[in-house]
């Protein structure tokens, strides 16, 4: 083959018309752009990888619950900052019946999406010891939470777990909490996008540093349930989703509507807050917020300046659906198991075709099947990947951009239809024999 799908030409011409400074480093958003923009130009329609939106259609029990409490008349009214008590209730009963943790109603905050939950709790955590001014990421992970700790000016460190998982992480957790500045550990779990989930031994790890060097445990549950391998929805029942709050009382869990329940549109989420955590005094946040107690900082100084409140009638929504998933009347983790289904085709259809799995077990056993996996190509960085894979329709972010020290890209799987796996499987052979042909890299 002689030439790509789509020129280097279009692709560079409106990498420079956006200003996209290195098109391999590209964020998300920037991605996103660069694609919609050579759409357009183009006409050809892209494989899309790049951004991890729902594919499915919202609940139902959310839909429906949203536009009752449109027609009580909610819109006419300002929210409660700290959330209407149903939802609020139904979290905290929600957590109970998938995690098998005690959380009380009143450490159940909604927010706008978990961006803007870790956003406020980066923002409380980073203040509560003058002297831990730096969060800890166990990555790879979510990229726009270190944009989040750039916007704010706050100092952040990281490393890639890949390597230090079992026993052999406690070592590598404690290199960076005995220099006495980490304030906070964040991680994912499963993992975007690696798509490894921590095992109990490596939580009650997280755990018990946590406690030794008093650090706050935030745990991003942005894909609640989505581990395959187990059946994880028998509401009240084992096995429960796995949490580091069953080994330490100092913890936040950011639990979202937009994967579990494809409510992303919506954008809400609750931030769980555990009942020590949230009561704790800290002197420093009284100095720097005028407000002593860490969930009170959150809610009635961060949230409030951020939004004063979550959309109303959205929060009725997610009550709902929290409310049905617990009654054991809606089996959201059974209905996202299609993105399980479809990243065993796509990854048969890459490794088909010269590439690999670049993150390819968990602990020695077949890594779960989820929304994300991450592929490879021989010879090529994940910038060149991303770069040369645009040429030919198909588009993702490279591995660099989630903390991770693996040169290849995350792929997400939501946004490919069923109906674009032959022509994904066509791009890819152009792919490989292009490249196989001896073309520049």
């Amino acid at each position: 083959m002689d030439q790509p799908l789509i020129s280097k030409e279009i692709i560079q011409q409106e990498t420079a018309m956006l200003r996209i400074p290195d098109i391999g480093n590209a964020t998300i958003r920037e991605i996103v752009a660069l694609v919609n923009a050579v759409e357009s130009k183009t006409g050809i329609k892209y494989i899309r990888m790049e951004m991890g939106v729902p594919g499915l259609p919202p609940a139902q029990v959310g839909v429906e619950a949203e536009i009752d409490a449109l027609k009580r008349g909610v819109a006419s009214m300002y929210p409660m900052v700290d959330g209407v008590k149903e939802l609020k209730e139904q979290a905290s009963r929600f957590v109970k019946s998938f995690v098998n943790i005690d959380i009380s109603p009143k450490g159940c905050i909604p927010t706008v999406g978990v961006m803007q939950g870790s956003y406020t709790a980066f923002l409380a955590a980073g203040n509560c010891d003058i002297k831990k001014d730096t969060a800890l990421f166990i990555d790879p992970g979510f990229p726009v939470q270190k944009q989040q700790m750039m916007v704010m000016g706050m100092k952040y460190a990281t490393f890639d777990v890949f390597n230090f998982r079992g026993e052999k992480l406690r070592s590598k957790l404690e290199e960076f909490l005995a220099q006495g500045n980490i304030c906070s550990i964040i991680y994912s779990n499963p993992n975007n996008p690696t798509w490894i989930c921590f095992t109990e031994e490596e939580l009650q790890i997280i755990g018990e540093l946590a406690n030794k060097y008093d650090v706050i445990v935030m745990e991003d549950l942005a894909y609640f349930g989505m581990d395959f391998r187990k059946n994880l929805y028998t509401p009240g029942e084992p096995p429960f989703q796995p949490t580091v709050a069953r080994y330490t009382d100092h913890y936040i869990l950011f639990i979202s509507s937009s994967k579990i329940f494809s409510y992303a549109g919506q954008r809400c989420a609750v931030l769980c807050i555990s009942d020590k955590l949230f009561s704790r005094e800290y002197p420093r946040l009284q100095e720097r917020f005028h407000c002593s107690t860490f969930g009170n900082t959150v809610v009635m100084r961060i949230l409030y300046a951020l939004t004063s409140g979550v959309t109303h009638s959205a929060q009725y929504a997610l009550a709902a659906m929290f409310r049905a998933a617990s009654d054991g009347k809606f089996n959201f983790i059974e209905d996202v198991k299609e993105y399980g289904r479809k990243a065993a085709i796509m990854k048969k259809l890459f490794t088909g075709n010269g590439f690999y799995v670049v993150y390819d077990e968990d602990l020695g056993e077949p890594l779960a099947d989820g929304f994300y996996f991450t592929i490879g190509y021989p010879g090529m960085t994940g910038a060149e990947l991303v770069a040369n894979l645009l040429n030919f329709g198909i588009s993702a972010i490279a591995l660099a951009e989630t903390g991770s020290e693996r040169q290849g890209i995350r792929a997400c799987v939501s946004h490919v239809y069923r109906s674009q796996f032959d022509d994904l499987e066509t791009r890819l052979r152009m792919f490989n024999e292009y490249f196989r042909a001896g073309n520049a890299r």
